[in-house]
């Protein structure tokens, strides 16, 4: 396979492999299983959190941003407009 970098890439992966002491092609073997497994625990987690969310919502442990709003709208008087309050225009709820 032949991957094909950014002159800046190659400088940067250069750089990396001389202060290593290895390779280019050792390095760049690395990074890019590094970048993989990043993303696939990434991935991993951004599931589990939907997940997780989910599980609090169906369990009633978590409710719609607009009902929390409504609340605190109620609770404290803030504007109907709160909390999309542009930030400058004096009303300070918005903070």
């Amino acid at each position: 396979m032949t991957i094909n970098l950014s002159p800046e890439a190659e400088a940067r992966l250069r750089e990396k492999a001389e202060r290593d002491g290895q390779n280019m092609n050792s390095v760049a073997d690395a990074l890019i299983l590094s970048a993989l497994e990043w993303e696939a625990r990434e991935m991993a987690e951004v599931i589990e959190g939907v997940r997780r969310g989910d599980l609090a919502a169906a369990e009633g442990r978590e409710r719609p941003l607009s009902t929390f709003f409504s609340e605190q709208r109620a609770k404290y008087g803030f504007s109907s407009a709160w909390p999309d309050v542009t930030p400058g225009d004096g009303d300070n709820h918005g903070v």
